[in-house]
């Protein structure tokens, strides 16, 4: 018995590259979400809220400045870590 090997259609190519270009299009998207300001700035924003209410729920002094240490310490973090992913990637070439 012989082994077919079907080649696929022309429709079923246009389509796979249909898929691919959307799949495309969706990861492009979040990787300018994961690097936008909107979504620093949105990421920030929360983690002062929501330090800020522990703060005030727990009667810690000055909760309105308190909350900005962590909140800063977080930008900072986030901040380092381009650089410390470039240092390491060119440390595992």
């Amino acid at each position: 018995m012989a082994n077919f090997i079907l080649m696929p259609t022309l429709e079923e190519l246009q389509q796979e590259i249909t898929t691919l270009k959307e799949r495309n299009r969706r990861v492009e998207a979040d990787k300018a979400w994961e690097t936008s300001f909107a979504r620093k700035a949105a990421i920030l924003i929360l983690t002062y809220g929501v330090v800020l209410v522990f703060f005030l729920i727990a009667q810690l002094p000055l909760p309105y400045i308190n909350a900005l240490v962590p909140t800063l310490a977080f930008a900072l973090s986030t901040a380092t870590l381009p650089f410390l992913k470039r240092l390491w990637l060119s440390r595992r070439r």
